[in-house]
């Protein structure tokens, strides 16, 4: 177990450091990223198209930061065992642990951007509820991880048997993206549908860490639908990754 850890760890280091060589503002984009698209949609959907909601920059910015944080582990680790190929091949050790690290890169990151987030609750006159957050946060982060862990273990396996399957996720990621009520609120969705949200798993995600924010508040069917995400992709991940590891190091 702490051979693993250690792997981990290891990996993990390897990634960020990878990730920032030669980059001048490095994590800090991680950051600018999301506060650019928070400036574009305002503009958009709050000037132009008048969005009826209040504070709305505050609210894209609770639900962007979270988005980023899945998507970006999605896609990062997503290429996990083919950018590692040589490591694959030639030495034996947990494979399993090579999207993870991907994943705890983006969760540093993550981290380091809620005292941001924090900044604009105060900017905007909100006052963060810390006792719910330290309460509630560690377990929603943890949920998020495995949830993600899950499908970045199922695709980044098939990635090595299909190469498309990276295309695939992207326009999947995008076409998410606009399924979850991150520009737009759970009550200007019209009935009829409703139903791409209600079974869309970051739509739960995407808005406890909204409520979580502003009003310190998490729904509890919130909570139920989140578990059972999480479950269910960290099983399918489990499956396909015991089924496909086998063949990495011959593809590869």
């Amino acid at each position: 177990m702490n051979n693993i850890i250690d792997v981990i760890l290891v990996l993990t280091q390897k990634e960020i450091k990878v990730r920032y060589k030669g980059s001048i503002l490095g994590y800090l984009w991680s950051i600018i990223h999301p506060l650019l698209f928070s400036l574009v949609f305002f503009v958009a959907f709050k000037i132009f198209m008048r969005v009826p909601i209040e504070n709305y920059t505050l609210f894209l910015i609770c639900a962007l930061f979270p988005w980023q944080f899945f998507a970006n582990s999605t896609l990062v680790s997503i290429n996990s065992y083919l950018a590692n190929a040589q490591i694959v091949k030639k030495t034996n050790f947990p494979r399993f642990t090579l999207p993870l690290s991907n994943i705890l890169m983006e969760t540093v990151h993550f981290l380091i951007s809620v005292p941001v987030i924090i900044a604009f609750l105060y900017y905007y006159n909100v006052s963060p509820n810390y006792l719910s957050l330290i309460t509630y946060m560690p377990f929603l982060l943890a949920l998020q991880v495995i949830f993600t862990y899950g499908i970045s273990l199922t695709f980044s396996s098939l990635n090595v048997l299909f190469r498309d399957t990276e295309r695939f996720i992207s326009i999947g990621i995008m076409l998410l993206f606009y399924m979850t009520p991150i520009i737009y609120s759970v009550d200007l969705i019209p009935e009829e549908y409703a139903s791409f949200i209600k079974y869309n798993p970051m739509s739960s995600f995407v808005t406890s860490w909204r409520d979580l924010f502003i009003t310190g508040e998490i729904e509890n069917k919130y909570f139920v639908s989140m578990l059972a995400s999480t479950i269910i992709s960290i099983t399918v991940g489990v499956i396909t990754y015991q089924k496909l590891k086998y063949k990495f190091a011959e593809i590869l």
